[in-house]
């Protein structure tokens, strides 16, 4: 079998490869720094743990008996349990379909906000979201976490959520203040981050 770990330079390219992503995205504030570094902090745990240094397994083999893996398949925690007739879709979603997905919102949704020139942008990929970028972080980082999870990923993703939703809610002040009923009535008919889900009370969704 293939010797899956130590693999560092493979770890090096992924995270070079996703912060470069981010780092080439311009943002509309200054704020976005914040959630931007624990991504990329979360990226640098996750592929070091996949390609590096398994702490991870090793914390788990300490305390439960788990076996080192030698192959990808039997590194992943979850997915490597399942029999191949699901192994392989979910394996295939998750780190092909899921990812892809995310990286075309992130970038489509930069793409309406660079031609929009200051005006409020509503089509495109925005009559699905309100935020379709910081939804493509939030998928592309949660569909790492469920191919790879590591103890590091599972308590810093809903850290990462956390700062995406409150640069959400302070983005969408600044837009109210900015273009008003027109961007109310904007909010009311399309969500926040989940497409297709209609909010039933007055909060934010």
């Amino acid at each position: 079998m293939r010797e899956f770990y130590g693999q560092w330079n493979l770890a090096l390219v992924n995270v070079v490869f996703f912060a470069l992503f981010v780092l080439c995205i311009p943002w509309r504030r200054k704020l976005t720094s914040r959630p931007a570094s624990v991504y990329v902090a979360f990226v640098l745990a996750l592929f070091i743990e996949m390609y590096g240094f398994p702490l991870t397994i090793y914390i788990l083999a300490f305390l439960f008996g788990y076996k080192n893996p030698m192959t990808e398949r039997e590194g992943h925690l979850f997915l490597g349990a399942l029999p191949d007739n699901l192994y392989y879709p979910i394996h295939f979603l998750t780190e092909y379909v899921t990812v892809f997905a995310s990286l075309s919102l992130i970038v489509l949704g930069w793409w309406k906000i660079y031609g929009a020139e200051g005006k409020l942008v509503t089509g495109g990929v925005y009559k699905l979201v309100r935020h379709p970028q910081y939804t493509g972080f939030l998928l592309l980082t949660l569909s790492m976490l469920v191919s790879w999870p590591t103890f590091l990923t599972a308590v810093m993703w809903p850290i990462l959520a956390v700062l995406y939703y409150r640069l959400a809610i302070d983005e969408e002040r600044e837009m109210e203040a900015k273009f008003g009923e027109k961007y109310r009535e904007y909010k009311r008919r399309v969500p926040m981050f989940v497409p297709f889900i209609r909010r039933s009370g007055g909060g934010p969704r």
